[in-house]
C-alpha cells in the first residue's frame, strides 16, 4: 500500500539506449506494486490498440499548447513535428497520496522535472553500459533497427552520457540482477529520509509525551 505518512518521489531513470533501462525499470514495477508510471501526453495521432491514458494522453496541439502556458507540463519537448510531455496533475496526485512515480526519460526531461516546482522530491539515476562495444551489441540483438538506425542511436548515446554527473544517482549495468538490487537499495533509502517523512515530527511529540506520562 501506498505510505501516506510522505510524499512520493519523483524517481527519473536515464540511459543511453540499450543500457537496459526500460527492463530495469519493468523489474521495479514488478518489485512494488505500488509504483506509478508515467503516462506522457502527446500530440500525435493513436497508434492502432493505444488507449488514451494508458500509453500517452492524447492531446491536440492547441490543448497541449495550453497545458504548457498554464504550467500544467513538468517537461516537454517536440519530437519529429509532435509534442511529447508529461502532465503534472497525476504526479502532483500520486505524491498527495505517498506513491512514487517512475519516469523514463532522457537527460533533457530529466533536466525539466529537475528544475520544475517539484524539483525537491526528485531522485535521478543514470544507468551506464559496462563499455560501448556492450551497447552497440545489445543495440544489434534486437534485430529491430537498420545500420543507420543503430548508428544514429550510438552518436545519440554520446550525447545521453556526458550528463552522467548531473544525476543523484550513476550505475553501471553490468549485472542485470545487481543493478536492480542497487536500484532497489536507492529507492528504500531514498523512502527513509527524515525530510519526506510527513509523520515522523507528530511521532516524535508522541514519543516524548509518552516519556512526560511515566
Amino acid at each position: 500500500m501506498p505510505d501516506t505518512n510522505r510524499r512520493g518521489l519523483l524517481i527519473i531513470l536515464s540511459s543511453p539506449s540499450g543500457a537496459g533501462k526500460s527492463t530495469l525499470a519493468k523489474r521495479l514495477m514488478n518489485w512494488d506494486s505500488t509504483l506509478r508510471f508515467s503516462v506522457s501526453a502527446t500530440t500525435r495521432d493513436p497508434r492502432p490498440g493505444e488507449s488514451d491514458g494508458v500509453e500517452y494522453f492524447f492531446k491536440s496541439r492547441a490543448e497541449f499548447e495550453k497545458m504548457v502556458d498554464q504550467g500544467d507540463m513538468l517537461e516537454h519537448a517536440e519530437v519529429f513535428g509532435n509534442f511529447y510531455g508529461t502532465p503534472k496533475g497525476p504526479v502532483e496526485a500520486a505524491m498527495g497520496e505517498g506513491r512514487d512515480t517512475l519516469f523514463d526519460v532522457d537527460w533533457q526531461g530529466g533536466q525539466q522535472i529537475r528544475n520544475s516546482s517539484l524539483g525537491k522530491d526528485v531522485v535521478s539515476i543514470f544507468i551506464l553500459p559496462p563499455s560501448i562495444a556492450a551497447l552497440e551489441e545489445r543495440l544489434r540483438s534486437r534485430a529491430q533497427d537498420s545500420d543507420a538506425v543503430i548508428n544514429g542511436r550510438m552518436e545519440k548515446s554520446l550525447a545521453e552520457i556526458s550528463h552522467w554527473s548531473e544525476y543523484d544517482y550513476v550505475l553501471v549495468n553490468d549485472d542485470l540482477d545487481r543493478a536492480e538490487e542497487q536500484l532497489r537499495t536507492i529507492l528504500t533509502a531514498e523512502r527513509s529520509r527524515r525530510d519526506r517523512q510527513t509523520g515522523l515530527s507528530e511521532f516524535v511529540r508522541k514519543l516524548n509525551r509518552e516519556f512526560e506520562a511515566r
